[in-house]
């Protein structure tokens, strides 16, 4: 199993916006960055866990626990000329954009970065690294184990 951190704003798409959703499940639409589309394409598998991230926001932090609920497919929003997302470059026979599927299974008290920063054991969890700016980064277990654990 492997672990993720994926960012979204709360004004498209929160923790609580998920939760309300059927199954609590969302797709994790609007990735325009080839390294995070690359993660969901190869690497992330149905079920890995997923820390559920706010960003862009008045207290960025970790506010969910959450899973990867599908194998990654075409995102709709790469098609759709309304969408922020669109990108008509993108082919239908040859998507240039993914998604998976996100099921958030708890929301928790908001893990601020200052509050992230001031632990030790999670130094070097990507987030916190200066100029990291992609929207979706995997996570050591033993990061995962330390924000997880005791929630």
């Amino acid at each position: 199993m492997n672990y993720w951190l994926m960012k979204s704003e709360p004004a498209e798409c929160s923790v609580d916006d998920a939760l309300a959703e059927p199954h609590a499940t969302v797709p994790w639409t609007g990735v325009r960055n080839y390294q995070a589309r690359n993660y969901m394409r190869d690497v992330m598998r149905k079920g890995d866990g997923v820390l559920f991230y706010h960003s862009s926001c008045a207290e960025p932090g970790i506010v969910g626990i959450a899973r990867v609920a599908s194998a990654s497919r075409p995102d709709p929003t790469q098609f759709d000329p309304k969408s922020p997302y669109c990108d008509p470059a993108s082919k239908r026979d040859a998507p240039r954009w993914l998604l998976v599927d996100v099921q958030v299974l708890r929301r928790i008290p908001t893990l601020s970065l200052p509050e992230l920063r001031a632990r030790p054991e999670l130094a070097d969890l990507l987030v916190l690294r200066k100029g990291n700016r992609l929207s979706i980064t995997p996570v050591e277990p033993r990061h995962w184990e330390a924000i997880v654990g005791n929630k």
